[in-house]
């Protein structure tokens, strides 16, 4: 996050998971665009008068085809599988697949980074919706990533987990959706307030430390120390802001604990939306059926090495 990124450098380490954003694009002979989301409903403009106005409809689409200055017409499709609010890095990822799809429509050549360094720049500043840029590069690099953040760029660093670790890992990974999507914009604005009164720098600078001590407990194969060190991170997190954690997320961590996970986080800013946990791998039955039982939904997953993919499918 800035500013905090740019003044002391940042650090994080993630991963992809099989939920993707799909965004199709059918070529039309007019001189407009007709847009059907499954999540935001359908919108259609003109291209023929300008740039279009962002004025929070649809806005992704309209900044990537403002910027590429697209005025053949076309049809776009756009289907989600991480909902609204799920601190899964929705938005970015979709704003990736338009980005990927244009430039395979248009046949314009970017590199990953080009292409991670575009969406960010107008998801974040042209629209100017509050994030970081990790959910960016992540959707264009894929699989387990270290990345480096501060005012001179971005230095993404693949890293190398032996397949045996990925497959544990995966084995005592659980996911949950806890029923109450999140709105990261308010949750983002107290944590810079209070970055900027200096009151949780402390639980950053910890918290960017853990990123780096997480990679090497991974490349080792230790995934019960990764587990502690999620949990400790988890910790620091809370600290970011009064706004990341509520009495629901509080106890569906602690039944979590009690019943078998080694630690935990909410995805993205917090508040809502998705958990990950680290569990003992013959306790993770139960911490599943327990937070079932208080609610929440256990979701499947599989960790999805690629990244962003274009490809042309003729019509009959």
């Amino acid at each position: 996050m800035e500013p905090y990124a740019s003044k002391k450098g940042g650090a994080v380490f993630n991963t992809t998971i099989n939920r993707y954003a799909y965004c199709t694009i059918t070529p039309t002979d007019d001189h407009s665009m007709s847009v059907h989301s499954t999540d935001y409903g359908k919108f259609q403009a003109p291209l023929d008068g300008g740039p279009l106005k962002l004025d929070g409809n649809m806005d992704l689409i309209k900044a990537v085809t403002n910027h590429f200055e697209i005025t053949d017409g076309f049809r776009m499709f756009l289907q989600s599988e991480a909902p609204p609010g799920s601190g899964l890095g929705g938005s970015s990822t979709v704003i990736v697949s338009i980005i990927a799809a244009i430039c395979e429509w248009q046949g314009i050549k970017l590199t990953s980074m080009e292409m991670a360094q575009l969406a960010y720049k107008l998801e974040r500043e042209e629209i100017g919706l509050k994030g970081g840029k990790q959910d960016q590069y992540a959707a264009v690099f894929g699989g387990f990533n270290f990345m480096k953040f501060n005012k001179y760029g971005v230095n993404v660093n693949r890293v190398r987990i032996p397949e045996d670790t990925v497959n544990e890992l995966q084995y005592s990974s659980l996911l949950c959706y806890t029923g109450n999507p999140r709105e990261s914009a308010t949750i983002i604005e107290s944590q810079v307030d209070k970055f900027n009164k200096g009151q949780n720098e402390v639980a950053l600078d910890k918290t960017k430390e853990i990123a780096t001590s997480m990679v090497i407990a991974l490349e080792k194969g230790d995934i019960v120390y990764a587990g502690q060190l999620l949990h400790e991170a988890w910790e620091y997190k809370k600290q970011f802001s009064n706004k990341v954690s509520n009495p629901q997320i509080d106890a569906l961590y602690q039944a979590a604990m009690d019943e078998g996970a080694i630690g935990g986080k909410v995805s993205g800013a917090g508040g809502g939306g998705f958990m990950y946990f680290i569990c003992r791998y013959d306790r993770k039955y139960s911490v599943a059926k327990v937070l079932q039982n208080m609610g929440a939904r256990v979701v499947d997953y599989m960790f999805e090495p690629e990244g962003v993919i274009s490809w042309r499918y003729p019509n009959e």
